[in-house]
C-alpha cells in the first residue's frame, strides 16, 4: 500500500495534465500576456514595441469613450441581469407544473437560446426598423407616432438590452427547471397538508433551495453582461454617438479598428479585474445565504 500511493498520485496528475495544459495555454497564458502587453506601446511597421509603464492606463483615464462605455455597460448589466434572472425563474416555475401544451411552451421559451446571436439581432432589427418594422406597425395601429428606436440616444441602449434579455432568459430557465425538478415532491405534499399557499411554499421552501442555482446563474449573467456584444455589431455598431458602446465593443474597436493593441490590452485588464472583483463579491455575499443539501 505504501508503494502504491505515489504511483496513484502520479497517475492522477497525468490524467489532469491534458486539461491543465489546454487551460494554461488558452486561458492563463493569454491573461498574463495581456497584462504584460498593457505596459508596452503598440508595435508599428518601423517601430518596435517599447515599455511605456502606466501610460496606457493614464490614456484610459482621459478617454471619454471609455467612461461612456463603462457607464453604458453598468446600465446594460443593471437592465439585463435582474430582468433575465427573474423571467427565467418565473418561466421555470410555470413550465414545471403540469398543464396542456407544456412541452410546446418549454420549447418556445428555450428556442431563443439555441439561435445564434447574429440571427437574433437580425430578427430584432426587423422589429425596430422605423416605419416598416413590426413594432412600428403595431404602434401605428394604435395611433402611435413612428420612432427610431436604435437611432435615438434615449432608447438605443434600452432596445439592445431587451434583445439580450430575450436571448438569455430561456437559457437560465433550463437551470432553474432542473433545480425545481430535483426538489423532493414530498415537500410540496407536506406544504399542501399544512394549508400553505403556493406563494408561501415558493418563498419559504423552493426559493431557498434554489439559491445555489441562483448563484450560478448570477455569475453567468454578470459575465454575459460584459461579453455579449454580438448584437451590438448588427444593431447599432455602438451608436448613435457611442450610446450603445459597451466595454468589450470598445476594446474590439481600439484593438482591431484603430490597431492600438497596447491600449486595448490595458482596457482588457480593467475588464478582467472588474469581473474578478464582481465574482468575489457575489460568492462572498451570497455564499452565506445559500442552503446546500
Amino acid at each position: 500500500m505504501i508503494h502504491q500511493q505515489p504511483r496513484s498520485w502520479i497517475n492522477a496528475w497525468l490524467l489532469l495534465l491534458p486539461a491543465m495544459s489546454l487551460l494554461a495555454l488558452f486561458t492563463h497564458w493569454p491573461a498574463v500576456a495581456t497584462i504584460v502587453d498593457s505596459f508596452f506601446s503598440t508595435p508599428k511597421a518601423r517601430r518596435q514595441s517599447v515599455f511605456v509603464g502606466p501610460d496606457n492606463y493614464h490614456q484610459m483615464l482621459s478617454d471619454p469613450v471609455f467612461w461612456q462605455a463603462l457607464s453604458n455597460n453598468f446600465w446594460f448589466a443593471l437592465g439585463t441581469i435582474p430582468t433575465s434572472i427573474a423571467l427565467a425563474l418565473l418561466m421555470a416555475v410555470w413550465v414545471n407544473d403540469r398543464f396542456p401544451g407544456r412541452t410546446f411552451v418549454r420549447m418556445a421559451f428555450f428556442t431563443p437560446t439555441v439561435l445564434p446571436m447574429i440571427a437574433v439581432a437580425n430578427i430584432w432589427l426587423f422589429f425596430y426598423t422605423p416605419e416598416i418594422g413590426l413594432l412600428e406597425q403595431v404602434r401605428s395601429a394604435f395611433g402611435g407616432r413612428t420612432h427610431n428606436w436604435l437611432g435615438s440616444q434615449e432608447t438605443a441602449l434600452a432596445a439592445v438590452t431587451v434583445v439580450a434579455v430575450w436571448k438569455e432568459a430561456g437559457f437560465f430557465m433550463i437551470f432553474y427547471l432542473a433545480a425545481l425538478q430535483a426538489i423532493p415532491p414530498n415537500l410540496a405534499e407536506a406544504s399542501t397538508l399544512e394549508g400553505a399557499s403556493r406563494w408561501h411554499f415558493f418563498r419559504r421552501v423552493q426559493f431557498p433551495l434554489l439559491m445555489p442555482t441562483t448563484l450560478f446563474v448570477l455569475v453567468n449573467a454578470v459575465i454575459n453582461a460584459f461579453r455579449m456584444v454580438d448584437h451590438i455589431f448588427v444593431l447599432t455598431r455602438g451608436g448613435p454617438d457611442n450610446a450603445t458602446t459597451l466595454l468589450l465593443f470598445h476594446i474590439y474597436m481600439v484593438g482591431f479598428s484603430f490597431w492600438d493593441t497596447g491600449y486595448a490590452a490595458a482596457l482588457t485588464v480593467v475588464l478582467l479585474v472588474s469581473l474578478a472583483v464582481l465574482a468575489l463579491l457575489q460568492y462572498g455575499v451570497l455564499e452565506r445565504r445559500i442552503h446546500y443539501r
